[in-house]
């Protein structure tokens, strides 16, 4: 089963629970950093807008409809 835990990394790499954690036995973990708030996003909006307003992406995605 996966399951997510909130952490925080400090810049020296050192990670916080947020949560506390019980384990049976040593697990692997991947590690996804998330932008801060006060971060601009490396996707901006209308970088973002250009490649979904392609007739391409309608044609692509024209089953949900």
């Amino acid at each position: 089963m996966l399951q997510t835990i909130e952490a925080v990394i400090d810049i020296g790499g050192q990670i916080r629970l947020l949560e506390p954690i019980k384990l049976t036995k040593a697990k692997r973990a991947l590690v996804t950093l998330l932008n801060n708030e006060d971060e601009p996003s490396i996707e901006s909006e209308e970088t973002l807008r250009k490649d979904w307003n392609k007739p391409e992406e309608d044609k692509a995605w024209s089953h949900l409809q």
